[in-house]
């Protein structure tokens, strides 16, 4: 079955030269039929490096237009290549691209159309290096946000996700921020369209060189989360409309 499907990588990737090589080494190309990279007009050699791996899907910005941009542009390229499957991995290393097999086929036998991998399910955060403000933060934030939209989600903030193609065309990200709320965004969208949300459980390696956002802008990211959370449920009561919602 999942022979049948056109499979797609796509990697958001910004100063991740140092990095890529071990992620892309990883990527299983008896499935994969195209990696795409968006470099978001890093400071390093990024791109040097893509094209030296023989990366041909190669997407520069010219200025920085942030991590929801970057993933607006994943997407969007991954749709004109006629992608099955979207798969997104961080270029960083922090997660391994191994799990891509499970993951697609998933979504090639149509079980799930999304699948998340959880760094929460099997206690892999703290055991990878996840610091224990960061690890509180998304617990809290995960159980407010499953109370508000009624679901039962292990983390909303994962950055390993595969989406089937149809999932892509039926939602607006386009509409999302360009911020790293752009995540939470897209996935109030999908379930805001009914689909169904699977998780497998993920292990992650928190090092020098993974992404990873501050605290201030860590908690500007949360309260963008909350807002989220909220106007989902303010959409499904009818009370109000959100561009983010209708396309």
């Amino acid at each position: 079955m999942i022979k049948e499907k056109r499979v797609v990588v796509v990697l958001p990737a910004y100063n991740a030269a140092k990095t890529l090589t071990k992620t892309y080494n990883e990527i299983p190309f008896d499935i994969v039929d195209e990696v795409i990279l968006v470099d978001d007009c890093s400071s390093d050699n990024t791109v040097f490096v893509a094209k030296s791996l023989g990366i041909e899907h190669i997407v520069t910005h010219d200025k920085n237009l942030g991590y929801g941009g970057n993933q607006k542009s994943c997407y969007s390229r991954a749709l004109q290549l006629g992608a099955d499957i979207v798969i997104m991995v961080h270029p960083d290393y922090q997660y391994t691209p191994k799990l891509i097999h499970s993951m697609v086929y998933i979504i090639a036998n149509e079980v799930y159309p999304v699948v998340l991998a959880s760094r929460i399910l099997g206690r892999s955060a703290l055991k990878g290096g996840m610091p224990l403000w960061r690890y509180f933060s998304n617990r809290v934030l995960t159980l407010i946000q499953n109370i508000i939209m009624k679901q039962k989600l292990s983390e909303y903030h994962t950055g390993y996700r595969a989406f089937s193609s149809d999932v892509l065309r039926k939602i607006n990200f386009n509409a999302n921020s360009d911020d790293f709320v752009f995540d939470n965004q897209m996935l109030a969208q999908i379930l805001f369209q009914g689909f169904a949300i699977a998780e497998v459980t993920c292990p992650t390696k928190y090092h020098e060189e993974a992404s990873s956002i501050n605290f201030s802008r860590s908690v500007r990211y949360g309260f963008g989360v909350l807002a989220t959370a909220c106007a989902y449920r303010l959409q499904k009561w009818g009370m109000w409309k959100y561009r983010i919602f209708n396309n």
